[in-house]
């Protein structure tokens, strides 16, 4: 069995996938803190015999944390690892030093995971039935987070104030998602959501968002749409 080898530089490695917004997470975590690291990405189609080996659950992301003794920690799930970049790594504080808040944020951000599995749902289904019950999950959601803002961050720009937080970076790729949406069909799912819209503008915005995914994202994003024969790509408000 080949592996990768081992890590020999002082950064962390980000193994990754071209969309997968969980690994979009670590690496905005990672850039927010000014972090050096490098991003190896594989095909889930096909995955490498060393990714095998590492990765207990067979998903992305992982983040290889080299060690002063020459070995290296694998670390999976987003969610530990943004946890861990959080702990460890220098720079701007992305939680909340008050602990209630801590805990609100990270609901918030399993939150934004279950949201991911509705867009899962919406992007990959053939079936208008499934579609549409989607569809309304994402809105009911969005209108939700609505009134959340309006509590947690009623002068922006983002989740809690100016503050840029890991919450953002779980929410900036559920946003990339519509950017290529938007331009397919208008889903609705966050009209009239004043405060979720221009939050999602600043997200847009932010460096280390865009930075998170390749310039070629939003036409890899419809390659798998087709891929799937997505209803979304034939679907239209009535």
């Amino acid at each position: 069995m080949q592996l990768h080898p081992p890590c020999r530089s002082p950064a962390m490695i980000l193994v990754s996938h071209h969309l997968c917004p969980y690994v979009q997470r670590a690496a905005i975590a990672l850039a927010e803190k000014g972090a050096s690291f490098e991003r190896v990405t594989i095909s889930l189609d096909a995955k490498p015999d060393w990714f095998t080996a590492l990765s207990p659950l067979g998903k992305v992301p992982l983040l290889r944390v080299p060690r002063a003794d020459g070995t290296e920690a694998v670390l999976f799930e987003s969610a530990a690892i943004c946890e861990f970049i959080e702990d460890t790594v220098p720079g701007p504080r992305l939680h909340p030093e008050d602990p209630v808040d801590r805990a609100r944020h990270r609901a918030w951000m399993e939150f934004g995971s279950v949201m991911l599995g509705d867009i899962w749902g919406l992007e990959t289904t053939q079936d208008p039935a499934v579609f549409e019950q989607k569809r309304q999950a994402v809105a009911a959601k969005a209108a939700r987070l609505e009134e959340a803002l309006e509590s947690a961050s009623p002068g922006g720009p983002f989740f809690a104030g100016p503050r840029f937080s890991l919450v953002d970076a779980v929410f900036g790729p559920v946003f990339r998602y519509f950017d290529v949406f938007d331009g397919i069909a208008d889903t609705g799912v966050f009209a009239g959501l004043k405060r979720l819209q221009a939050w999602r503008l600043a997200l847009t915005a932010r460096p280390s968002v865009r930075g998170a995914v390749a310039p070629d994202y939003a036409d890899r994003l419809r390659a798998f749409l087709d891929w799937h024969d997505a209803h979304l790509l034939r679907w239209r408000p009535a």
